[in-house]
């Protein structure tokens, strides 16, 4: 497969999926070149499923891709292999999971320690229910990833107040080769552009 240069954003979410008005359901709706990882079973996670999945949907990409993962997603993506790896130009990991903490999680442990091959961001906060603040400081040191820590804000889910997430935003555009987010094109921008395309050659439908 040719590999085009412009990556795709590749929303991962966590267990029980992100509902709606989470900020990775929003990206997904707001951004262009936006792909959404979908389980099998949200519920119940086992890991070779999930590593499975998340794979299969990076290398089905015709572009290189910039991962956007909450909770369990993150312990996820730290279990690709490395022919997905390879297709990864960078991770923004939010709000990583103790997977030993939830029994329901276990079977993503033990969490890998190695460094990650791509630019990565963990994403932190000081009052995590779900992953002490210091584990997770491990997790970004044994990964090598930049490690920004946010104060007082929860799982960074709707439930603590976390909606488009502007932080999350510029740390997504930071990884970004571009630099930047493209809207996705709505019904009434398809209308405009087929208007202009008919003005500039005369031509109607």
């Amino acid at each position: 497969m040719q590999l085009s240069d412009s990556p795709r954003i590749l929303i991962v979410p966590g267990w029980r999926d992100s509902g709606p008005g989470h900020w990775q359901t929003l990206w997904a709706e707001r951004y262009a070149r936006t792909v959404r990882v979908q389980q099998d079973n949200w519920l119940a996670p086992t890991r070779r499923a999930w590593v499975e999945s998340l794979s299969r949907t990076i290398l089905a990409q015709s572009a290189p891709v910039v991962i956007a993962a909450h909770s369990l997603g993150c312990l996820a993506v730290t279990h690709l292999p490395p022919e997905a790896e390879a297709r990864i130009a960078g991770a923004l990991l939010v709000a990583p999971a103790d997977p030993e903490r939830r029994a329901a999680l276990a079977d993503f442990a033990p969490v890998p320690s190695r460094r990650l091959r791509y630019p990565s961001i963990v994403v932190a906060s000081s009052n995590a229910p779900f992953c002490p603040i210091r584990l997770a400081g491990a997790y970004a040191r044994n990964w090598g990833s930049e490690f920004v820590r946010v104060p007082q804000a929860g799982h960074i889910n709707v439930e603590s107040g976390h909606g488009e997430w502007p932080l999350g935003v510029a740390l997504l555009r930071s990884l970004l080769a571009e630099g930047g987010l493209e809207p996705r094109p709505t019904a009434i921008d398809g209308a405009q552009t087929a208007v202009v395309a008919e003005l500039s050659t005369g031509q109607s439908a």
